[in-house]
C-alpha cells in the first residue's frame, strides 16, 4: 500500500496564501540582505563597488593597510563628520595604535560618527568600535578575528538554517522528479556550509575568497528557485500526480 504525500493541489487557499506570504517576506529580506552585504562590504580597498579585493581585505587583511584603515579611505570615510578626522585615524594607526592616543584623540570620533552601527547589539557582522580592544583588532594588519568569524558564523549558521528549513518544507510541496527534489533542498545548506568554513579558509588563504563568493551565490541561487517553484505550483501549475505517489 503505497503512502500519499501532500502536495499543493492538497492544502487549502488559506495555507497557500500563508506560505505565499512568507516566501515573499523572506525573498524580500533576502535581497535586503545582498544590498546590506553590499554596502558593508564594498570600497574596503579604496575603489568603488564590491570586488573580490573587498573580500580579501575582510578576511584575510591587506599589506598595504589595516582594515580601519581600509575603511576610512574608502567605505566609511563619508561618515565622518570632518574630513580632517581621516587623517587623524591614519596617523594614530601608523605610529602602532596605542590606547593613550586611542583615549585622547579617536575615541571621540568613533563615538560620534561610528558606533551607531558598529556596535554588536546593532549588528553583530560589523567589527565592534566601542572599545579599545576592538578597536585594535582592525586597526593593525590582518583580517577578521577567528573569534569575529566564531561569533558571526554561529549567528549565521542557526540563523539561515531555521529559514532554509522552512522555505525546503514547502518546496516539498511541489511535483516533480523524487532526486531531483532531494538534491534541491541540500544544495542551500552545503553551499551554506562551504560559505561559513571558506571565511576561515580566506583567513589563511587570501585564494578562498572566491569560494565565498561562489558558495554565498549558489546559496541565494538555490534558495531563489526553491523560492519561485514553490510559488509558481502553487498558483499556476495544473497537478500531473501519477501513480508514483512519492514524485
Amino acid at each position: 500500500m503505497s503512502m500519499h504525500y501532500a502536495r499543493f493541489s492538497d492544502i487549502s487557499i488559506s495555507e497557500k496564501i500563508l506560505n505565499t506570504v512568507f516566501l515573499l517576506t523572506i525573498g524580500l529580506g533576502y535581497l535586503m540582505a545582498l544590498v546590506n552585504m553590499y554596502y558593508t562590504h564594498q570600497g574596503r580597498d579604496g575603489k568603488p563597488g564590491l570586488t573580490i579585493q573587498d573580500i580579501v581585505i575582510q578576511y584575510h587583511g591587506s599589506k598595504e593597510q589595516t582594515r580601519l584603515g581600509t575603511a576610512i579611505s574608502g567605505i566609511m570615510e563619508p561618515n565622518l563628520k570632518y574630513k580632517s578626522d581621516k587623517e587623524v585615524i591614519l596617523k594614530w594607526i601608523n605610529e602602532g595604535a596605542e590606547e593613550a592616543g586611542y583615549d585622547q584623540m579617536i575615541a571621540p570620533i568613533l563615538n560620534r560618527d561610528c558606533i551607531i552601527c558598529h556596535t554588536p547589539a546593532v549588528n553583530p557582522s560589523l567589527p565592534d568600535l566601542t572599545n579599545f580592544k576592538s578597536v585594535a583588532e582592525v586597526a593593525h594588519s590582518g583580517g577578521a578575528p577567528v573569534s569575529s568569524l566564531v561569533k558571526v558564523s554561529h549567528i549565521h549558521l542557526f540563523g539561515i538554517a531555521f529559514i532554509l528549513y522552512l522555505i525546503g518544507k514547502i518546496f516539498l510541496l511541489c511535483e516533480m522528479n523524487l532526486y531531483v527534489k532531494r538534491i534541491a533542498v541540500i544544495i542551500p545548506f552545503l553551499a551554506m556550509l562551504l560559505d561559513v568554513v571558506s571565511w576561515f579558509l580566506t583567513k589563511t588563504n587570501a585564494g578562498f575568497a572566491y569560494v565565498v563568493v561562489l558558495s554565498g551565490a549558489l546559496m541565494g541561487l538555490s534558495m531563489g528557485m526553491q523560492i519561485l517553484m514553490s510559488l509558481y505550483q502553487m498558483w499556476f501549475w495544473k497537478s500531473e500526480r501519477g501513480s508514483n505517489p512519492e514524485a
